[in-house]
């Protein structure tokens, strides 16, 4: 049973469910090589994750071709993301406990849906998961509300029963323009001083917490 007033959890992905930058890492660097730019490092890298492809691009290949250089990465990036993608400890224990209390779950990513859809498989989630937005499902990606607003209507479940769990400021500034309850982790590309700056409703030590505050479970038993 779950305690809580929420009907559903919507979470972001990278960064909020899974540490996936050495995959992301490695499929900019070979765009980059083929601009014969030499190699970034996964710090800098990381610092420009979640705000789509396009984003993430643009300020890790200065001067390149945003059609061919995205498809390149598209390309590229089966061949490292399984493993290159960790899941962070207690996600797929506390993701399993939500569910079996009733919560609705999605995913609502700047990441490629095809990708999301592939890890979640891989790490044996995607059944717990009834809607995976991606930035191809909306006309805007986050910040804008219009994903976070499309897993909504695709849950059926109203603004006010939602939880949405993320990693970033635009995450923050995502649940907000959606008028969303946003709870955040300090497990992605931005610091907990960066996220307390931009208020969210609340910051969790890690994903796990959740466990402890939604649900009649206590944090031990989804270790």
């Amino acid at each position: 049973m779950h305690r809580s007033s929420f009907k559903a959890v919507i979470s972001d992905f990278d960064g909020t469910l899974a540490d996936s930058y050495q995959a992301i890492t490695a499929s900019v660097n070979h765009v980059r090589a083929l601009h014969r730019l030499p190699p970034l490092p996964e710090p800098e890298v990381r610092k420009h994750v979640g705000r789509g492809p396009g984003h993430l691009l643009a300020y890790t290949v200065p001067g390149g071709d945003a059609e061919n250089d995205l498809a390149a990465y598209k390309a590229h990036h089966p061949s490292v993301l399984r493993s290159g993608t960790r899941l962070f400890p207690g996600v797929a224990a506390t993701l399993a406990a939500l569910h079996q209390a009733g919560l609705r779950l999605a995913v609502c990513s700047n990441k490629l849906r095809p990708f999301t859809l592939e890890l979640l498989d891989y790490f044996g989630l995607a059944a717990l998961f009834q809607v995976v937005i991606g930035p191809e499902d909306a006309p805007r990606p986050k910040p804008a509300p219009d994903m976070l607003l499309a897993a909504l209507s695709r849950l059926g479940v109203a603004k006010q029963d939602t939880l949405y769990v993320g990693d970033m400021t635009v995450d923050i500034a995502t649940a907000r323009a959606a008028g969303v309850t946003v709870w955040v982790v300090p497990t992605g590309s931005d610091d907990v001083i960066d996220l307390r700056a931009a208020h969210p409703d609340r910051v969790l030590e890690s994903f796990r917490d959740l466990a402890g505050l939604l649900l009649d479970t206590s944090l031990s038993s989804v270790d």
